[in-house]
């Protein structure tokens, strides 16, 4: 598949960012650059990046997809509350692509471990509103 001038823009908007965007905020994004883009070119190309491996799909609690520019095995914090998701350090010796050798007759094509939470904005949010009761 041929790379496009505005598939390029959307990876690299991704790359640069590590909020894991959704569709929208990386049109807004591009939309700086190429102010002539449609939102749907944008999820278009974001389909296609994830298709061909160059970025990976990331469904939030409540079924918001966000974007992600790391294809590599690896963790996930979501909030249940507002969708944010963060990256999570994991010890060297954990390794998410060991999880592959399971001996079972189901074919493992991926992992992908998310552990599902409140950030400590909502959980801010969520204790400010407990005290003013």
């Amino acid at each position: 598949m041929r790379q496009t001038r505005q598939r390029q823009l959307i990876l690299e908007h991704l790359k640069r960012t590590a909020n894991h965007p959704s569709a929208t905020e990386i049109y807004d994004l591009v939309r700086q650059d190429l102010p002539s883009i449609s939102l749907a070119t944008v999820y278009r190309n974001l389909e296609s990046l994830c298709s061909l491996g160059l970025a990976k799909k990331v469904e939030t609690f409540g079924g918001q997809k966000r974007f992600d520019a790391i294809v590599a095995d690896h963790m996930h914090a979501i909030c249940t509350k507002c969708g944010k998701v963060r990256d999570i350090e994991t010890e060297p010796e954990f390794k998410p692509e060991k999880l592959r050798s399971i001996d079972s007759d189901f074919e493992i094509t991926g992992v992908r471990i998310d552990l599902l939470g409140i950030c400590p904005e909502c959980m801010r949010l969520q204790n400010q509103n407990k005290e003013e009761k």
